[in-house]
């Protein structure tokens, strides 16, 4: 076995039970040795979210143009990404504007504008959101972009981007939001789900509704839904319309939000689709190489009351520590955000009453976009993370129980054996209170230091950066996945850790949360734990890979095996 550490040089003995590994260590930043918690037993650490935004050179600030009120377009926001689009080690930063602008990072916190360079300045269209993921197997990331009666693919060739739209078979949607890279049939290649939102033309259709206190913009139900497409790869060459292999047909449609999670590995994986006022959608293999839409049946394509709910942004997480990936939908005002614990056998629970994110809570009547389960302090439990903002610009005038702009919400997990989460917004000391139009929200760690930083769009200003410098946190260990049978960056691994008695289990994928994507390394807190005894990869191809006390405290590169 070979381990290859950057700085400083030094070779380790690990073992596999199946088959020999090579690993890297990367970036490794804190302040801390490897293996020291900073975490007191006295009690949780006062978290400390820095906006470093416009110290670090992010400057760029989104404008609603067009009429006020607005409408139901011009309301919807943007997204943003946390990539590696150079291949340096370090995250980089895409927000979803006209054209995108694309800032490359050093690992500080500081930012240089790239977008002239990086083949981005000469797009034009109405952008709203992104999917990253390497639709080609060489290392580099490439990005998608959704739009109202847009649809493009941009290649990156060493750097650059390229639109390869036509030459791959994208085509422009009629309003394309939530769009998700996943490798579909494991065939080492990663498709394209993209969700539509609804049929609207602001030259033609209403723009303005009475809401019973003014005229503002009409909600999603005055207009048709439009339904998603999905797009298999061939071979890493192009790719072809498939919406049948996937039951597309069966959904609601007037989807916001998307996310795919793997189950077993070397299976189909399964796509959670939050859409607006109209019931959610869970889109399942049925053994016979299409999907079945088992929302109902599963029980999250409604609220325990059998009513519809606002879905926007959606994630995976396991926020009980059970091995089974639970899911979270954020919501309109009033409506309880939905967080559906996984019962085991793809039946889920509503949670969000027990778990504290239901009403009656501070957060509602905010409207709540970008969503993210994190472990914002390595404790080992999984936090939550949500943008919020609401969606009609005179909403002040119209209910002086809300307004248009609205503090991000940081939720903790208390953990235990019954975890609950804990509202800090509003009175979590941290610039997380700045009130903003909040829609895209990405979560990554720019700096390398196992602490997950938070970028958050306000559509009408400049972007949120939170970077994350709580003082006293768990230990940690992040993993960069390699694929070699399975695609390049290893979306759709499922990776468990076994540490001080104790399991973990997370999923590598960058999609969910709104109209954004998110940084792919799989990252675990691990609490007071001072060593990990095992990793435990199970790769999208089917093979199992096994690692015997890996170093804490840094990244490490873990490659596929080939045989």
């Amino acid at each position: 076995m070979n381990v290859r550490l950057w700085k400083p040089r030094l070779v380790l003995g690990l073992a596999t039970a199946l088959t020999s590994i090579v690993f890297t260590t990367v970036g490794c930043r804190a302040g801390r040795s490897a293996g020291e918690s900073t975490a007191a037993a006295s009690g949780p650490p006062a978290l400390k979210l820095v906006d470093e935004a416009r110290a670090g050179g992010l400057d760029h600030r989104f404008r609603i143009a067009g009429k006020r009120p607005i409408d139901i377009l011009q309301g919807i926001g943007n997204g943003c990404a946390f990539l590696d689009f150079d291949n340096d080690g370090y995250l980089d930063i895409l927000l979803v504007d006209n054209p995108p602008v694309l800032y490359r990072g050093d690992g500080t916190g500081k930012w240089a504008n790239v977008t002239q360079t990086s083949g981005l300045v000469g797009l034009r269209g109405r952008f709203l959101g992104c999917a990253v993921g390497d639709i080609d197997n060489d290392n580099d990331p490439d990005i998608y972009l959704s739009g109202w009666r847009e649809g493009r693919l941009l290649r990156n060739d060493h750097g650059r981007f390229v639109d390869v739209s036509r030459e791959w078979g994208i085509t422009r949607q009629p309003w394309g939001t939530a769009a998700s890279f996943a490798d579909f049939d494991n065939d080492g290649f990663l498709d394209l789900f993209v969700g539509n939102y609804v049929r609207f033309d602001p030259a033609t259709d209403r723009r303005l509704c009475d809401s019973g206190a003014g005229m503002s913009g009409c909600g999603p139900t005055w207009y048709p839904p439009e339904r998603g497409v999905f797009h298999r790869n061939l071979g890493g060459k192009r790719f072809v319309r498939a919406d049948d292999r996937l039951g597309l047909g069966a959904t609601s449609g007037g989807t916001l939000g998307c996310a795919f999670l793997t189950r077993e590995p070397g299976t189909a994986p399964i796509l959670a689709i939050a859409n607006d006022e109209r019931p959610g959608d869970l889109l399942v293999d049925n053994g016979a190489g299409t999907c079945g839409n088992i929302g109902m049946a599963s029980g999250i394509a409604l609220t325990p009351e059998g009513a519809v709910y606002g879905g926007m942004g959606v994630d995976w997480g396991d926020f009980d520590n059970d091995l089974d990936p639970d899911l979270f939908v954020a919501t309109f005002q009033n409506e309880m955000n939905q967080l559906f614990r996984n019962e085991g056998e793809l039946v889920f629970r509503n949670d969000s009453a027990r778990a504290g994110v239901a009403l009656p809570t501070p957060h509602k009547p905010q409207v709540a976009f970008g969503c993210r389960f994190t472990d914002l302090d390595n404790d080992g439990w999984l936090d939550l993370v949500i943008a919020n903002g609401h969606i009609r610009d005179n909403v002040d005038r119209l209910d002086p129980t809300t307004s248009f702009r609205q503090s991000t919400e940081i939720l903790r997990n208390t953990g235990g054996p019954v975890p609950t989460f804990r509202y800090l917004s509003g009175n979590s000391g941290t610039d997380a209170d700045r009130r903003l139009v909040g829609r895209g929200l990405a979560v990554g760690d720019i700096d390398n230091d196992g602490r997950p930083d938070v970028l958050v769009v306000d559509s009408d200003g400049a972007p949120l950066l939170l970077r994350n410098r709580t003082d006293r946190t768990g230990n940690w260990l992040g993993l960069r996945l390699r694929g070699v049978r399975s695609n390049r960056d290893g979306v759709g691994a499922v990776v468990t850790v076994h540490a001080g008695g104790k399991q973990w289990r997370r999923w590598c994928r960058a999609d969910g949360s709104y109209l954004s994507a998110s940084d792919p390394r799989v990252v675990f807190g691990v609490g007071s734990a001072t060593s990990v005894d095992r990793v435990v990869v199970a790769w999208p191809s089917g093979v199992r890979q096994e690692l015997k006390t890996p170093p804490i405290g840094r990244y490490i590169d873990v490659v596929e095996p080939s045989e």
